[in-house]
């Protein structure tokens, strides 16, 4: 594990990060703690994930919204609803939608489509990212140093902590789609956004 740690690790979090990674970011926090890697390469790694990540979705939502739009429809009512949000709450937003489960992934794109400045979103999403990846990382890393105290050596549980971590990050995320699919079949349109008569 340390090998493939060491190896892989940075890239797995830059990745992981780029695509959505709280769980990753936990992962990571863990294994810095653990010593397999440092706090300050792990957060770093985070940083420019999330930033690239969320800059390329913003950029999507500029100039390829329609597209996506037609190609991802499921996407039409929350994108609504996150529109509303970013019109009204913009520098917040911008800089917290990091830890708005559920939302994260359609606020950059949705930031895209409201029109707000380039150069704007770049500065508050660079600091949205840094604040995002200190307070995960270093949550997840004093995390495992809480468990140490109270489980002593954690090479000894380590493995079952890694699965226990992704196995929690998973099971959300499962859920999550769930209960979305479960609305749409349902037809619930709470996150529609009805035209103005």
């Amino acid at each position: 594990m340390e090998a493939f740690l060491q190896t892989y690790g940075y890239w797995a979090i830059l990745i992981g990060t780029f695509l959505e990674g709280e769980t990753i970011l936990v992962l990571a926090g863990l294994a810095a703690h653990q010593g397999y890697m440092t706090l300050e390469g792990v957060i770093l790694c985070a940083f420019a994930g999330s930033l690239c990540g969320d800059q390329m979705f913003f950029f999507l939502g500029r100039r390829h919204s329609d597209f996506l739009l037609r190609r991802r429809p499921a996407w039409r009512g929350k994108l609504e609803r996150a529109k509303r949000l970013a019109d009204r709450f913009q520098t917040p937003l911008i800089l917290g939608f990091r830890f708005l489960y559920g939302l994260r992934a359609v606020m950059p794109f949705a930031f895209g489509i409201s029109g707000v400045p380039v150069l704007r979103f770049v500065w508050l999403n660079a600091i949205g990212a840094g604040i995002w990846a200190v307070v995960v990382g270093v949550a997840a890393y004093l995390f495992g140093s809480a468990l140490e105290q109270v489980l002593g050596d954690l090479r000894h549980y380590e493995r079952m902590l890694f699965i226990l971590v992704a196995a929690v990050g998973a099971t959300v995320w499962i859920i999550y789609l769930y209960r979305r699919n479960r609305r749409r079949k349902s037809g619930d349109t709470r996150f529609d956004v009805k035209e103005k008569t």
